[in-house]
């Protein structure tokens, strides 16, 4: 029996395709999470001027967590660590939720011309879906002494001891921001985690 060349010839094209559309799409690439971070312990002190606390805020991003804290004027000195046990600036110990716990603490008073935060021990944020964030708690703000700065605390509840980065962004005129990330995992340099 002879065949035609272009009837086979259909016949693999349409077998072909009807297989291509058998197999399973390529995975996604997930979101670049190379971040090389740490645990210990982050601190500055830049020259200041008259920072104060104007509010708090949190967001999600693809590979970690964020914690804002807007200030007037530029920062000055600031403490972000993992702690045991998250205290006021009188040394009270406050509930803060989580696996484990960063202590923020900005030495700067709160401008309660802006912003009112809650009493101590009081939730910020409502972070229930975020990935890394688990509480967002008020630990107070002390008045300046003739011996000490004012000093704000935030206690920052996370899932587990994960890597975090702090830095400030300057501006817009003389406002500024700390900002802390938490990483969703540990990741490797250079790799897609």
């Amino acid at each position: 029996m002879r065949t035609r060349p272009s009837l086979v010839g259909g016949l693999c094209l349409l077998l072909a395709v009807g297989l291509s559309l058998l197999t399973a799409p390529p995975a996604s690439a997930g979101a670049f999470c190379g971040q090389v971070w740490g645990s210990q312990p982050d601190q500055a002190s830049y020259a200041a001027w008259s920072p104060r606390v104007q509010g708090v805020r949190t967001g999600r991003h693809a590979c970690f967590d964020r914690l804002v804290i807007d200030m007037g004027g530029w920062p000055g000195v600031w403490t972000v660590q993992y702690v045991g046990v998250v205290t006021t600036g009188g040394g009270a110990p406050v509930d803060v939720r989580g696996g484990a716990r960063l202590a923020v603490v900005v030495e700067t008073p709160v401008d309660t011309s802006v912003y009112t935060p809650p009493a101590v021990g009081g939730r910020l944020a409502d972070v229930t879906r975020y990935s890394t964030f688990r509480d967002v708690v008020w630990a107070g703000s002390t008045a300046a002494t003739a011996s000490s700065p004012s000093v704000t605390t935030i206690g920052l509840g996370v899932r587990a001891r994960l890597p975090f980065r702090v830095f400030t962004l300057i501006g817009p005129h003389h406002n500024s921001r700390l900002v802390i990330d938490v990483g969703h995992r540990w990741c490797t340099a250079g790799t897609t985690c």
